[in-house]
């Protein structure tokens, strides 16, 4: 079994910052993609940001472009989201998400509200 468990989530003012983390844990040899999505109240989840495992090239969501930004460390199993610039609209439950061995997984997700 695989488990991802996301921290870091919280409550922040517009402008600021948060980072996100998700350890995964459990058995398997390497993670293919990491990724990060978030789904906002009354909205469809949507992929954040997602990070390869070899090469580790990026991809982001074209809201996430420039204000966020995902690291991986491979030795240790896990994937940071590091989020600047903070908007209202960012608010959401994200959610770590990994593909192993072409099955994919879901953390329980954390809270990350802005205020105005």
């Amino acid at each position: 079994q695989v488990q991802l468990v996301e921290s870091g989530g919280g409550l922040v003012q517009a402008g600021g910052s948060l980072k996100l983390s998700c350890a995964a844990s459990g058995s398997f040899n390497y993670i293919d993609d990491f990724d990060w999505y978030r789904q906002a109240p009354g909205e469809r989840r949507e992929l954040v940001t997602t990070i390869s495992s070899g090469v580790r090239s990026t991809d982001y969501a074209g809201s996430a472009k420039g204000r966020f930004t995902i690291l991986r460390d491979n030795a240790k199993n896990t994937v940071d989201l590091l989020m600047n610039n903070l908007k209202p609209e960012d608010t959401a439950v994200y959610y770590c998400h990994a593909r192993i061995a072409n099955r994919v997984y879901w953390g329980q997700g954390t809270q990350v509200t802005v205020t105005s």
